[in-house]
């Protein structure tokens, strides 16, 4: 079978790897990278610690607007594929790349293959929401993570070629966290942390929050980040936040105090993981990093009103707060029962990879 595969940030680089390293074996893979994520610390450095396969094409399209992004990505992916002529195209999770992908290889009648299909927020000024949703109603297969995905799809009359495989970044967890507590142990972290200065912070493991801040309705709103960090700085313990520099610009931009606060530079995946394991509380927008702090069975709060990963909340690991200083202290001081009970398995078996190649080489059958 030969696939095109359409990857563009972060999340994707992650979640390609299990999948691309087990399709390979007897099969042919075409990586296309649309440079969404163009950073080397959002990107390169996945490549490098994931051993993902280098990209076939590298599209470059980098930053814009919504609809110049997704329109110069649609234009060069047709071009890819009717160059390639692939038996499917698959795509993960709910970027414009996946956006992208989908529409290119639809209206040139490939088969759309989603990985992470029937997510929902049920919040549609989220871009991510726009895209998932159209992503998945144009799909042939659909490969969900959840029992909660299928019956989102369901309630919206998509039953056929729909399959939940357990989550793919299960896998990528599971395979990748021993490799980080080995390169990271023994203070190694620490020493990754150290600033331009030469400076190392005086963290502890399981005494810091480990906060991340990216999503555009947090971050381009000026009250928000401010309540955000204001919160930050009244927390019992140390934060440590990765952040982009175009956040950190509007932080400056404000002139928001950091006591309590130390900024990194984005961390790669490996570093990212042992951050997350020995972390007391994870307190983020993101999506992904909700699900690893479950895996990591880290406590998590989540810095919006709802949440695509619903599973999450069970038994209280993850917790949403609106956006004010008080909701968000006292959401991350709450009782942390969930430590005490056992994490209930709801994203599959860690096999998702193989559940999947399994389910294309099939046909969906």
């Amino acid at each position: 079978m030969k696939l095109v595969t359409i990857i563009g940030a972060r999340p994707q680089f992650i979640k390609a790897e299990p999948f691309s390293r087990m399709f390979r074996k007897e099969n042919e893979e075409v990586l296309v990278h649309t440079g969404q994520h163009y950073d080397a610390n959002m990107s390169d450095v996945f490549f490098e610690e994931l051993g993902l396969p280098k990209p076939d094409y590298h599209l470059e399209v980098g930053s814009g607007s919504h609809g110049l992004q997704t329109g110069r990505m649609l234009e060069k992916i047709e071009e890819i594929i009717l160059k390639e002529l692939p038996d499917g195209l698959l795509v993960y999770g709910d970027t414009n790349s996946t956006l992208a992908g989908a529409l290119a290889a639809s209206k040139l009648h490939i088969p759309v293959f989603h990985v992470e299909a029937g997510l929902r927020s049920y919040n549609k000024l989220m871009p991510e929401e726009q895209n998932r949703i159209v992503t998945d109603h144009l799909s042939d297969l659909l490969l969900c993570p959840t029992q909660t995905a299928v019956d989102n799809l369901e309630k919206e009359g998509i039953t056929a070629g729909v399959f939940n495989t357990g989550d793919i970044m299960y896998d990528a967890v599971q395979r990748n966290i021993e490799i980080s507590k080995n390169r990271y142990s023994d203070g190694a972290w620490l020493d990754e942390l150290r600033d331009e200065g030469g400076t190392i912070p005086s963290l502890k493991e399981k005494e810091y929050y480990l906060a991340t801040i990216h999503r555009a309705e947090n971050t381009d709103d000026d009250t928000k980040l401010r309540e955000i960090f204001s919160a930050f700085e009244k927390m019992d313990k140390p934060v440590l936040i990765p952040l982009h520099p175009r956040t950190r610009k509007r932080i400056d931009e404000l002139n928001i105090q950091l006591n309590n606060v130390t900024i990194i530079k984005p961390a790669g995946y490996l570093l990212m993981l042992y951050l997350t394991a020995n972390a007391f509380m994870v307190v983020t927008d993101s999506g992904g990093l909700q699900k690893e702090a479950f895996f990591l069975k880290t406590p998590c709060t989540t810095l919006r009103d709802q949440t695509e990963w619903v599973e999450t909340l069970e038994n209280g690991w993850n917790s949403l707060s609106p956006i004010d200083v008080k909701t968000i202290l006292r959401t991350v001081s709450r009782e942390l029962l969930c430590v005490q009970h056992p994490q209930p398995r709801l994203f599959g078996d860690g096999n998702a990879a193989e559940h999947i190649c399994q389910i294309l080489l099939k046909g969906g059958e």
